[in-house]
């Protein structure tokens, strides 16, 4: 049974005040990039010649986000220049250039953020997650108004006695990792080793049971801020006109993980890399359509510009190398040698890479038709998936495990080997080398969302860092009480 939440302007009834220290900012009302239902039988497409002008310089429907917003395209491989613009094309895919011979001004990398899979087998966003979070930043705001909790937490684990294990019994309890009954003591019990296993599933943390590392960080942040999350979670979904379906995918941004959801309930979980925070991924609505099989890469215009006229400038043999072909206006390669790449013309030319196994895509794209031109794929460096922070790519979601991803989302539609198409199916087809698409029978809702605190019910919410630095209630009114009087 579909069901449709329909949460225009509910935020705005809200009471997110915390005795003149953060306040509500509102939210304007979502636009979903949703499409048709797909045919039914696969069938191959051609590549267009570069992502859609309408494409150009979208931002999320959803929310603001921070500068350069990505409108679609292949990621680059590790340590290469982040681009802008992607292909529309369900072939799309490639790996990107590397960085151009102007010299590049230095990164702040981020500390790295424990993103461990979640074991709840609740979704991330289900019809009650907006108002189970409204309702949770209630009870947090409530928590700064009596002072919030401790903030001076020691890095201490199972054997540890006295104050410093007092003080994180009241910690834990203030937010509800511990019942009251539990909040005082000065030993460390296997109680306590639980609820830091309960704290650390919260937040997305390894159950080590141990108060060190990211989870000493985590557990040192004040309640102010985790109020502000919640808050600025529940405004970003305020609006949200999404289809629950029984059977849809979610992406949190913040939590690097994507879920497929099967009747209410989260069937599988994988581990995902997103777009890094000089290009976000985009908060976004679509309907999932088809599966690409060896997909190529049509290379964007911004792309050429940008980094192939610089890299092939310093490095005539890269496309070769990279299986990069230039086509002119009928179709026809044209060598790269022919090209006079002191100028732009290279972008009058369409430039496309061969599917294979360089292909940053991997072997498999998951197409859903949107405005911003995003998608999930495949990868060839799937060494990342296992790392800490895994905001690495230029807006589109790869996905660890994508094969297993593939067939749930292919489950029903015939067409394989032995009338479906399972994990194994798959890799047969990808084996052959040439370029197939698989029309998905009926089309799967996904929504890729943006929430660093969330609650899907009673007890203590769930938080991720906010790597985009997009969490804004308050703001205003605290730079309003900062500012002199005159």
């Amino acid at each position: 049974m579909m069901l449709r939440v329909w949460m225009v302007g509910a935020l705005a009834a809200l009471p997110f005040l915390v005795s003149g220290a953060l306040a509500q900012t509102p939210a304007s009302p979502p636009a979903t990039a949703t499409s048709p239902a797909p045919t039914t039988s696969p069938a191959p497409a051609a590549d267009p010649t570069s992502a859609p002008a309408s494409t150009q310089g979208l931002v999320s429907p959803f929310m603001p986000m921070p500068a350069s917003p990505p409108t679609g395209g292949a990621d680059s491989t590790p340590g290469a220049p982040p681009s802008a613009a992607a292909p529309a094309s369900p072939s799309a895919a490639a790996p990107a250039p590397a960085p151009t011979a102007a010299p590049a001004k230095p990164k702040k990398v981020a500390p790295p953020r424990e993103t461990a899979l979640s074991d709840d087998p609740r979704p991330t966003l289900q019809p009650n997650t907006f108002f189970a979070t409204a309702k949770a930043s209630e009870r947090y705001s409530a928590i700064v108004d009596a002072g919030g909790w401790p903030t001076d937490i020691a890095a201490i684990g199972p054997g540890t006695t006295g104050p410093a294990v007092a003080k994180l019994r009241k910690r834990l309890a203030i937010e509800g990792d511990l019942t009251p009954g539990e909040a005082s003591g000065l030993a460390w019990d296997k109680g306590l080793t639980a609820a830091v296993k309960r704290f650390q599933a919260r937040m997305g943390l390894r159950q080590t049971g141990i108060v060190s590392g990211a989870t000493l960080k985590a557990i040192n942040v004040p309640a102010k801020v985790r109020f502000k999350q919640l808050a600025s979670s529940a405004n970003r979904l305020a609006g949200l006109n999404f289809s629950f379906d029984d059977r849809y995918v979610v992406v949190n941004l913040p939590s690097t993980s994507v879920e497929a959801v099967e009747n209410g309930r989260v069937v599988h979980r994988y581990v995902a890399i997103v777009g890094d925070p000089e290009h976000p991924s985009p908060e976004i609505s679509a309907h999932i359509q088809v599966i690409n099989l060896n997909p190529t890469w049509t290379v964007p215009t911004s792309i050429i510009k940008k980094e192939i006229i610089p890299r092939m400038q310093r490095d005539p043999g890269y496309l070769t190398r990279a299986k990069i072909r230039i086509l002119d206006g009928s179709g026809q390669e044209i060598n790269p040698r022919s090209v006079n790449w002191s100028t732009e013309r290279a972008a009058n030319y369409t430039l496309r890479q061969d599917s294979g196994a360089g292909n940053s895509l991997g072997s498999i794209r998951i197409g859903m038709p949107n405005k911003l031109a995003v998608y999930m794929h495949d990868t060839p460096s799937k060494g990342l998936f296992g790392a800490d922070y895994r905001f690495l790519s230029h807006g589109c979601v790869r996905v660890q495990g994508v094969y297993d991803y593939a067939a749930w989302l292919l489950e029903g539609t015939g067409g394989g080997p032995s009338g479906g198409w399972d994990k194994e199916a798959l890799q047969a087809k990808i084996k052959e080398g040439a370029r197939y698409d698989i029309n998905l029978t009926k089309a799967v809702p996904v929504i890729w969302v943006y929430l660093t605190g969330w609650s899907n019910g009673d007890g203590p919410a769930n938080f991720r860092d906010d790597v985009y630095n997009v969490d804004t209630v308050g703001d205003a009114q605290a730079s309003a009480q900062a500012a002199p009087v005159r």
